[in-house]
């Protein structure tokens, strides 16, 4: 199913775990790595076919996460013709995605990449905020860029002991050496 600029509606899923770090699957037999994502059916919502390729794709059900935030837009990106089957050159351009963050309230060991006879996926880890922008096939890095940016907003501080301040975004003036022994010398009391 195509839009008339021939899109084809998708979904993309952006999986938290509780310290802000995002899910990342090795797509199969290949070694590029990518965030979950898949088409929409006919008659399908943005949201069921975010729970169904969740599924078929990572194992997790609408359990094992929560919704945190999704997109306001369709974010788009063209896909290379190099890419692209010859049957539909002409006709497919590319991707229109609504993406959706999650925080997974599941386990780790409640992820299961083999649901379905033809995985996507065959390895995943958990990746700082940020980083698969560095790591994403060009094409698709506009697209991160804008969801993970737009997303960034519902993100929570980090639990105590894993604060790493570039997931907000945040700048902090450096510290002087005296605030550092200062600061040594502070915790020693508490």
């Amino acid at each position: 199913m195509l839009d008339r600029e021939g899109f084809r509606p998708n979904v993309g899923i952006i999986l938290l775990n509780a310290h802000n770090e995002v899910w990342w699957g090795k797509r199969v037999r290949e070694h590029s790595w990518q965030f979950p994502q898949g088409g929409i059916k006919f008659g399908e919502t943005p949201e069921q076919a975010m729970y169904r390729e969740l599924e078929e794709e990572v194992g997790l059900r609408a359990e094992h996460v929560k919704i945190i935030g999704r997109t306001r837009d369709w974010l788009r990106y063209e896909v290379p013709d190099h890419f692209i089957k010859r049957e539909i050159r002409g006709h497919y351009r590319g991707q229109k995605q609504i993406w959706f963050l999650l925080r997974m309230v599941g386990r780790d060991c409640d992820v299961n990449l083999r649901m379905t006879e033809h995985p996507e996926f065959d390895a995943w880890r958990w990746h700082d905020y940020w980083v698969p922008l560095d790591v994403v096939i060009e094409f698709k890095r506009d697209v991160y860029q804008r969801a993970l940016q737009e997303l960034s907003r519902f993100l929570s501080k980090p639990p105590h002991g894993h604060s790493n301040t570039r997931y907000l975004r945040q700048s902090h003036p450096p510290k002087k050496s005296g605030d550092i022994a200062n600061q040594g010398k502070k915790n020693q009391h508490e």
